[in-house]
């Protein structure tokens, strides 16, 4: 083999080599570019919607806060909440409200709407504690105290949860009360004895714990109280069934957990 004709080999082999580089780095670009699309196809298969949420009046500050956190964690969906007593939003439900979530403050409700929800999951327990003023001027010690003629005590309504726990947990202890109302949702409870027009009110923990600027909470021994349970489930009628059903799956998550937790929910 000539020297000539080596050499010419050597340079061709260098050419080769100069001409594949280019090529490379272009299938390293193109390889980043289908990682990108395949991300950017994942964040799109996210479910995203306007969803409404039909909740328990006893949720509301603490759902306000987990909104705005899911609304963050995921972009392009926003959650409304409608609050009510448990009571009123199964009547919104069996009148066709279009909704997408349902969390009721007890299995009860949830389960009288069987027909229109999905299986409900339990997000979070609560318990009942008298409400009082403010350094509690009355020297209120426990449920006995509440059947003193002297004092106003509003209940909520027997139809609403919070009402039929009250109830329970004062017949099992043989106290009656006659209150001076009984509201329809217990966040109208609390409110009665944050305005003074109630010396004492049975709430939930969580709700007295909302307001500890206005009211002082005096606590039921667990076995005088009663537990209650949020269940939470999507809405058969739904325009949003993908969407909902991954909200209700978030609320028991570590981080809707955590939210629920700092808040006074017990652990479901």
């Amino acid at each position: 083999m000539s020297l000539a004709f080596t050499r010419r080999l050597a340079a061709a082999a260098v050419l080769t080599a100069a001409l594949l580089v280019p090529l490379a780095a272009c299938g390293n670009d193109d390889d980043k570019k289908d990682s990108g699309s395949k991300a950017t196809k994942s964040a799109s298969d996210a479910p995203k919607a306007d969803l409404t949420v039909l909740a328990a009046a006893s949720l509301t500050d603490v759902f306000e806060t987990a909104g705005k956190a899911y609304e963050e964690s995921h972009p392009g969906t926003k959650v409304t909440f409608s609050f009510a007593g448990s009571q009123e939003l199964a009547a919104q439900v069996n009148q066709g409200s279009p909704a997408d979530v349902l969390v009721t403050a007890d299995t009860k409700t949830m389960d009288g709407l069987e027909g229109e929800t999905g299986t409900p999951a339990v997000i979070a327990k609560n318990r009942l504690v008298i409400a009082t003023g403010k350094g509690n001027p009355e020297k209120i010690a426990g449920l006995k105290d509440l059947a003193d003629s002297k004092l106003k005590v509003v209940l909520a309504a027997p139809e609403v949860p919070a009402g039929r726990y009250s109830e329970q947990i004062l017949e099992k202890q043989n106290v009656e009360v006659k209150p001076v109302s009984q509201e329809p949702n217990v966040r109208a409870v609390l409110s009665k004895v944050e305005l003074g027009e109630a010396d004492a009110g049975l709430v939930y923990k969580t709700d007295a714990e909302s307001a500890a600027d206005k009211v002082d909470a005096v606590r039921i021994p667990d076995g005088q109280n009663a537990i209650a349970s949020y269940p939470a489930a999507t809405l058969k009628s739904s325009k949003h069934a993908e969407a909902a059903a991954a909200f209700v799956k978030w609320l028991s998550t570590p981080e809707a957990q955590k939210i629920l937790r700092d808040a006074g929910f017990q652990q479901p």
